[in-house]
């Protein structure tokens, strides 16, 4: 049996070789005889882990296949979602649960047809952006779709910003335009006022209310009088840019990073064959549609191959399984937090009546992983690791608790994904190099930053980065797996096992997660010292046991005068969105020790975290959830929270 294996092993190093077109040497081949000669525990990995490669494999190789059909025939994400329109014109695409409204693939084709053409006559041309601002709803689809038709980038605004990081959202992207929600009216007036947008910015309010206050001025009013009919064809294809989407980063303020035609498609169609999405699937879209999980991943699958998305402007956790057996849905997706707020609610009959039969996105803790598959009846879990803009990503094909992806163990397959672990300096981050100047691949059992080689012209392994050049240069890294080479930096310190599965652990640099958001340190610090009157300030995330992420946290270097807590508070809120508010203030005393370029040590203060004993007689403040303010943070408050009854 073990010779048989053996053969099936080998036989499958030599296709991925020559169905990737990755070259065999000699050297490799002796590799991997030595290997196998020497080490019967790799070769017993090797075929236990051999299905899951296989399997691995048949998707990278079929995607890629239609990833280059598709950029050979020219397609747009435009065109493919007209493809499912001939397929299913009466079939219902998107259904609205705040409006209860549904529109076919027809009448949602014509929605598109009717923004691209109103916007034509507007003067808007290839390449021009437009920003959106707005909650969960099928006219958010229907917007950046139709204007993808013309050749118009959408700019996909985080509808939580407000004040400097919402001006400089829809500024970085050379944003003409700007559709809004009437939600969101006060806030863009507001912005105007205060010089945060450009008051020459075009002005595009909409209401799906029929009788909306907005009158004449109401978007979806004038885009009912254009013509349904197709655009004229243009000179698009799957390299040209489809939208903008936002991430955080490490730099401070949001960076767009550009989607183009065939990123979107590689992302979501990737997560259909994975998981096994199908056409007649409904999958319940419940995460902000700015969001690369619900504006790609999620209603990706309609537009792409045809299922439904049942859209709700907001998660709810009381709602969650009625609205799935009620509307049908077999799909959804999650965030970590939300499955901890799932599984924290008390028995609902739903839970056990519902069709979901795949869930899939990032976060789920291995800790509550089998808890939350066994209470609800999940058949699969479709755990995702990568990033809006990066090449390196993962996938969980076989429910391995807590994994986000595997790496084969092959030493030939292993180069038909070139991604790696690489070792990291523990303390300062920074790649740790050998005498040559690569870098070191980590080993299994070992922490090491995820990078992704880039490869241009591929549309697996490119990078196309951000619209500003200064970002995406900070992303990349140089003589990674041999001399002049680039890839992509991605930020993150995964671990991976002898059997190749990757486990995620922290997020390097100035970022970390809180509510399945992306906080960056930076902004939050600019925040706190504007407020202050540029007082020494210091952001980092701290550990709260039993949740998800890292709550913020800021050390600010305290002088003689008294800080006015409600004040602060006050003009936090007014500033930050509820995500990157901190959680605990600790106020320093002055003497604590300042790195060179003037900030506090963030180690020390992260090992110290909000602990009263630790941070001795500095002063500790907390974000009362009952109270909505910040409060003394005394020794018995620190043991309701570390209990966990104090809940945020």
């Amino acid at each position: 049996m073990v010779s048989q294996n053996f053969i099936y092993f080998f036989i499958f190093d030599f296709i991925a070789l020559f169905l990737l077109s990755f070259q065999f040497t000699t050297i490799a081949f002796i590799n991997l005889i030595a290997t196998v000669i020497l080490n019967r525990r790799f070769l017993k990995i090797a075929i236990e882990t051999l299905p899951r490669d296989l399997q691995g494999l048949r998707v990278l190789i079929t995607h890629e296949r239609d990833l280059r059909r598709r950029l050979k025939d020219g397609s747009t994400i435009g065109s493919i979602f007209e493809e499912n329109v001939k397929k299913y014109p009466y079939k219902t695409a998107f259904h609205d649960l705040e409006t209860g409204k549904s529109w076919t693939f027809s009448e949602f084709n014509q929605i598109t047809n009717q923004v691209a053409n109103y916007f034509d006559a507007q003067g808007l041309k290839k390449g021009d952006v437009v920003a959106l601002l707005s909650n969960n709803c099928p006219e958010y689809v229907a917007f950046w779709l139709g204007l993808s038709k013309i050749g118009v980038v959408t700019a996909l605004i985080n509808h939580n910003l407000k004040g400097e990081p919402l001006g400089h959202s829809i500024k970085i992207a050379n944003s003409k335009c700007l559709i809004f929600s009437s939600e969101f009216q006060k806030t863009v007036e507001d912005d105007i006022k205060n010089g945060n947008i450009d008051k020459n910015i075009k002005l595009y309010p909409f209401s799906k209310q029929i009788a909306s206050p907005l009158g004449a001025d109401n978007l979806l009013e004038k885009v009912q009088n254009a013509s349904k009919l197709s655009p004229p064809k243009n000179d698009l294809n799957f390299k040209s840019t489809l939208i903008y989407i936002y991430t955080s980063g490490t730099t401070g303020l949001p960076k767009a990073a550009i989607i183009t035609h065939s990123r979107f498609f590689m992302m979501a169609a990737g997560c259909c064959r994975s998981f096994g999405v199908k056409p007649e699937d409904k999958l319940y879209i419940i995460m902000p549609l700015y969001h690369t999980a619900a504006g790609m991943l999620g209603v990706g699958q309609t537009v792409l191959i045809g299922c439904t998305s049942v859209i709700r402007k907001k998660f709810s956790s009381t709602k969650f399984w009625d609205e799935c057996v009620e509307h049908g849905c077999t799909v959804s997706q999650y965030i970590g937090e939300i499955c901890r707020y799932l599984l924290s609610q008390p028995y609902n009959p739903a839970e056990k009546q519902h069709r979901v039969r795949l869930m899939y996105g990032n976060g789920l803790r291995p800790q509550i992983w089998e808890d939350f598959v066994n209470r609800f009846g999940i058949k699969k879990i479709g755990e995702i690791y990568g990033s809006t803009e990066g090449n390196a990503s993962l996938m969980n094909l076989d429910n391995t608790v807590g994994a986000c992806g595997f790496l084969p163990v092959y030493p030939f397959t292993s180069n038909a994904y070139p991604v790696r672990l690489v070792k990291v300096d523990e303390n300062t981050g920074e790649l740790i190099r050998d005498k040559d100047g690569l870098c070191i691949r980590c080993r299994p059992g070992e922490y090491g930053e995820m990078v992704g080689k880039i490869i241009k012209g591929n549309p697996l392994k490119d990078f196309v980065g951000y619209v500003s050049n200064n970002d995406t240069n900070k992303k990349l890294i140089r003589d990674v797996f041999s001399k002049g080479d680039v890839a992509f930096s991605s930020g993150d310190i995964l671990y991976m096992d002898e059997k190749g599965y990757v486990f995620f652990k922290d997020r390097t640099g100035d970022t970390f997660r809180w509510k399945g958001e992306n906080v960056s340190t930076t902004e939050v610090e600019g925040v706190i010292q504007k407020i202050l009157g540029m007082k020494c300030a210091t952001a980092y995330g701290v550990e709260i046991p039993g949740l998800e992420g890292r709550a913020g946290m800021v050390a600010v270097v305290e002088d003689k005068e008294d800080i006015d807590m409600h004040d602060l508070n006050k003009k936090i809120r007014e500033s930050l969105p509820s995500y990157s508010r901190p959680v605990f203030i600790r106020m320093c005393k002055e003497g604590v020790e300042i790195t060179g370029t003037y900030k506090l040590k963030k180690n020390d203060l992260v090992k110290s975290s909000y602990s009263p004993t630790k941070c001795g007689k500095d002063k500790l403040f907390y974000l009362d959830p009952k109270t909505s303010e910040y409060e003394p943070l005394s020794p018995r408050e620190f043991d309701q929270i570390i209990d966990g009854n104090i809940k945020f």
